[in-house]
């Protein structure tokens, strides 16, 4: 299988250990310690510039470090999706002495998503628009967080409209403008910045009157060009992708795997239980409930990409599906297996699609992909010599063809020929070159990484 997502970004956050001159001054205190988050704000603290609808997305900025990792194996690439400004606080979730006040405070800032599509700015589509509780209030219809997971479990009742509300982190940096209607922070113990929330509005009553609302006030409509929105800022692509995914797990998850019984949304939006009671009355047994598994939580389908090199290094491996556009072209993809490492994998599905026989795997990134749940896992690949790079489609139909391209013409398509699958190619191309996908996808990280020789032994 081939999953292409689809733009560019580079970021995702290390934990840094050792700090420069450059950075932070990394001291012993008794105060906590920075979050992934704020370290990746830092780098990056005003609102990004707009830009063109048909531009490619920058990719987040990662902050600079030092450190023996990076000096034998390179910066980290970080990809499209990740690279959020925000802290998650996910040790909050259950403490409703945090989420019921954050809620509602006057800065409070939340993301509405009308089928997967997100609320954005009507005259730049590339960022996010948030709107304040009070342009909701009469929908969601206060407080959702004002009582207990206990509270809400006790008083659980199948038949009322559940309203899916998610909490997705903290700006502790003023990296975003939020709803633009409060410079009040929120404070809470020793974390200070503006609560974010997702809202489902999809099932809401009398949407059209709530969009021509947004639309008059905010200067915001929903996306248009469908549920999957590849063309946002970096890093309010990736608050948009946890959103997408969390709100596209509840909605998809109402029934019990279990009892086939309601389940209620708890954890702020990030667990499902199955109450032992409805309407006050005892439920079917469900053997979900008094164990350790009593919660549902999200999932994540691991699925293994990657950049296939020849055995002398010359050429890498590609291969097209028969609905892409001509001479359109990107790495391998299959999903991860129940009892397989990363690595197993890798070979397993490189074999399985194209025949070509894997060595040595070596693990390159990552890449959230919530086109529902995936997590993509990139690497890097180098095939045996002799019959090993054989190529041969009898295992699995999936490919329409797989080919060993030089580097040389790879570097040149990288250079002239990447873009979106339905847009135009650059105007560079020339009819007839092999075309990529575009930065914002693993996929052309992998190949860009091979082309730069990421994959050659350190000298360290």
């Amino acid at each position: 299988m081939l999953l292409l997502p689809s733009s560019r970004i580079r970021t995702r956050f290390s934990r840094i250990t050792q700090c420069t001159n450059l950075t932070l001054r990394c001291t012993h205190t008794t105060h906590r310690s920075p979050s992934p988050a704020s370290l990746l704000a830092s780098a990056s603290k005003h609102k990004p510039a707009r830009m063109a609808a048909t531009a490619t997305p920058d990719l987040p900025i990662l902050p600079p470090e030092d450190s023996h990792l990076t000096a034998k194996f390179g910066r980290e690439t970080a990809n499209y999706f990740s690279g959020s400004p925000l802290n998650r606080l996910s040790f909050l979730r259950i403490d409703h002495a945090f989420l019921a006040p954050a809620f509602k405070h006057p800065s409070a800032s939340f993301l509405l998503l009308d089928n997967l599509a997100p609320l954005v700015e009507t005259d730049d589509a590339t960022q996010l628009a948030f709107v304040s509780l009070g342009d909701i209030v009469d929908k969601v219809g206060g407080n959702v967080f004002e009582k207990t997971e206990e509270e809400l479990i006790k008083e659980f009742n199948s038949e009322d409209s559940e309203k899916i509300v998610v909490f997705f982190g903290m700006d502790e940096k003023e990296v975003l403008s939020g709803h633009g209607g409060s410079e009040e922070k929120f404070k809470y113990k020793e974390f200070e910045g503006v609560p974010y929330f997702a809202v489902d509005v999809s099932k809401w009553e009398n949407k059209e009157q709530l969009k021509a609302k947004l639309e008059k006030e905010r200067k915001a409509s929903f996306f248009g060009g469908g549920p999957r929105h590849m063309g946002l800022v970096a890093g309010q692509a990736a608050m948009y992708g946890y959103a997408r995914a969390l709100i596209d797990w509840n909605a998809r998850t109402p029934f019990c795997a279990q009892c086939g019984q309601r389940t209620l949304s708890v954890n702020a939006g990030t667990k499902r239980v199955c109450p032992p009671t409805d309407k006050g009355e005892e439920r079917e047994p469900c053997a979900t409930r008094g164990t350790v598994s009593n919660h549902s939580f999200p999932r994540t389908d691991p699925t293994v990409i990657m950049a296939i090199v020849s055995a002398d290094g010359s050429k890498v491996l590609l291969g097209r599906q028969r609905r892409w556009p001509k001479y359109w072209y990107s790495t391998l993809a299959g999903f991860q297996e129940p009892g397989e490492s990363i690595e197993e994998a890798v070979r397993r599905e490189v074999w399985e699609e194209s025949g070509v026989q894997v060595g040595r795997v070596v693990l390159h990134s990552s890449q959230p992909w919530p086109f529902p749940a995936s997590l993509m896992i990139g690497a890097v690949g180098q095939a045996l010599p002799g019959e090993g790079e054989k190529i041969y489609l009898g295992h699995d139909a999936e490919l329409e063809s797989a080919k060993w391209f030089p580097l040389d013409e790879v570097k040149e398509a990288l250079a002239k020929g990447t873009h979106n699958m339905g847009e135009e190619t650059p105007k560079e191309y020339v009819e007839g070159a092999l075309r990529l996908p575009p930065q914002t996808a693993i996929a052309n990280r992998l190949i860009n990484s091979v082309v730069e020789g990421w994959w050659i032994a350190s000298k360290m």
